[in-house]
């Protein structure tokens, strides 16, 4: 093997998550890491999707394209 190889550095270090703010102590070798969304709060391990918001555009968007469907089949009468 060779000689004075130098490995890195091992941190134990605390990971806020911007979102809800829960800390999680990870080891690693880098000495920051910022995150967004953390497992505690993304929609994929939660469950909690929110329909809501596409449910709203695909009123909008009859709201708005249905219209103009009627406006023209009454133009052509």
């Amino acid at each position: 093997m060779k000689k004075n190889i130098q490995h890195p550095n091992f941190y134990e270090i605390e990971v806020s998550c911007a979102t809800c703010h829960k800390k999680h102590k990870i080891g690693t070798t880098v000495q920051k890491i910022k995150i967004e969304t953390c497992s505690n709060c993304h929609s994929f391990y939660t469950n909690s999707q929110s329909f809501v918001t596409v449910a709203g555009r695909i009123d909008k968007f009859y709201k708005r394209y249905g219209k103009s469907s009627v406006k023209k089949d009454e133009k052509s009468n």
